[in-house]
């Protein structure tokens, strides 16, 4: 067996002390996000730490843009994250809109697509494949939440000769042994932490705190401060706890893909 070139995994869902695997050897990420209710930039941020601890590219899709009155208005909120992050906002109905992604679906390539429930995951995977691959449904009116129509991993081959991993929507994506990926994704506020007085600075009311200065000075934005302090709480604490549950936890993941030789069969680990 081949070592994986990039790994995705999070700490199992619940009070379960475990680690789940996601996906493997996935080459870029698609992290889509409904501009509706559900929009949230924290969760974007939680994707993004994922992705880049895991080794993979990303690019940030944002669908349902034919039902969204200022569609511009949410990339520049997405694309202030990070300059150097692909933004791509698309109909997921629209061929012609999704077409914008098949630059990272071109032969050899693997695209895993992230996000929650009703964001349209499906539809994507039903445009680019040019097929009725995958189930889909209306996400629910009050608060444009899906319904789980998906529930578990495919894998999807291209005419062109790329793979499309299609995941469900996850109620809950906690990060564990996840410190790089956190410190990249919030490059802009790590270089402030590397300018702190004390080592173990905790950035709340220490003197000579680099983060607050700039934060008192509107150089980084509050919501983002407070985000990065929490994802760094999170994976520490899920870190630790994986360490003491020890080496058994190690997940065997499954991944379900059609075959023609034999009914059933499946390939996974």
């Amino acid at each position: 067996m081949l070592e994986r070139r990039s790994c995705f995994s999070r700490k199992a869902a619940g009070t379960k002390v475990a680690e789940q695997l996601i996906a493997a050897n996935v080459d870029t990420v698609f992290v889509v996000t409904a501009l509706n209710h559900d929009f949230s930039l924290n969760r974007i941020e939680r994707y993004l730490a994922l992705i880049r601890e895991a080794g993979a590219d990303a690019v940030a899709v944002l669908t349902k843009a034919d039902l969204c009155d200022d569609p511009a208005a949410y990339q520049c909120q997405v694309q202030a994250l990070d300059p150097l992050l692909v933004v791509e906002t698309v109909n997921g109905l629209d061929t012609a809109s999704v077409s914008a992604l098949q630059p990272w679906c071109r032969a050899g390539s693997t695209v895993a697509l992230l996000g929650s429930s009703g964001v349209g995951k499906s539809t994507l995977i039903n445009t680019l494949t040019g097929q009725t691959a995958q189930l889909t449904a209306e996400a629910r009116v009050a608060d444009d939440k899906g319904r789980h129509t998906t529930t578990s991993r495919t894998l999807h081959l291209m005419d062109g000769g790329g793979i499309l991993l299609d995941t469900p929507g996850m109620r809950e994506l906690q990060l564990a042994d996840c410190e790089t990926g956190v410190q990249e994704t919030f490059a802009d506020i790590t270089e402030l932490v590397k300018r702190c007085r004390y080592s173990d600075c905790q950035h709340q009311s220490e003197p000579g705190c680099a983060v607050i200065e700039a934060l008192q000075a509107e150089q980084i934005d509050g919501r983002r401060l407070a985000n990065y302090l929490s994802l760094m709480r999170e994976q520490t604490h899920n870190t630790a706890s994986l360490a003491e549950k020890g080496p058994e936890t190690a997940p065997k993941a499954v991944i379900t893909v059609p075959c023609k030789r034999q009914r059933g069969c499946v390939k996974g680990r």
